[in-house]
């Protein structure tokens, strides 16, 4: 197989296809994230990371193998059959990779052997935004669902409270049912 076809493939179109999967993976990520992981199909492998790490790695890191096995399949397609803008969706989905393992592994949640805690700007606002993420126990309840876009921290504690209040109420209801 040759890579010839990517030479035949302008360049500035296979940047501007990689640059508009990564922001579509943030899409992807965040519904994912929330009816997939946080919901009753995807809780078994989620609910690991919602608890203390006992080891290197925890159940979770088995969506990051299958988004991995997505990106690959997706590279050797693309060869297989020489198919310029697949490559290029490939890409983009090894480019969201590397962030959110840079973002969500390595800042927020410090899965490297160094310590970086952020002191302001958008990136003090990612680790907070995750750290509430974090915030209840369980799925239930839970805000900020994406991995490299962070809504303002003032939101995210808004929402937090009004999901305790219907959670309280709906504890009171089971309670006196």
């Amino acid at each position: 197989m040759s890579l010839d076809y990517l030479t035949e493939f302008p360049l500035w179109l296979g940047i501007v296809i990689a640059l508009g999967v990564v922001a579509l993976m943030e899409i992807t990520a965040y519904a994912t994230h929330r009816w997939v992981m946080h919901g009753p199909l995807g809780w078994g492998w989620h609910e690991s990371h919602h608890q203390e790490r006992l080891g290197l790695f925890e159940k979770n890191d088995l969506y990051a193998v299958v988004f991995a096995g997505l990106a690959i399949s997706l590279f050797a397609g693309a060869t297989f059959a020489q198919i310029g803008w697949l490559f290029w969706i490939a890409v983009g989905i090894t480019l969201y990779g590397i962030l959110y393992f840079i973002a969500h592994d390595g800042l927020v949640h410090q899965r490297w052997p160094f310590r970086i805690v952020p002191k302001g700007g958008y990136m003090q606002r990612l680790y907070q935004a995750h750290r509430l993420h974090h915030a209840v126990d369980g799925r239930e309840g839970c805000v900020s669902f994406g991995f490299i876009y962070a809504p303002p921290i003032r939101v995210l504690k808004d929402q937090l409270k009004r999901n305790a209040a219907v959670t309280d109420r709906s504890a009171r209801t089971n309670i006196q049912a």
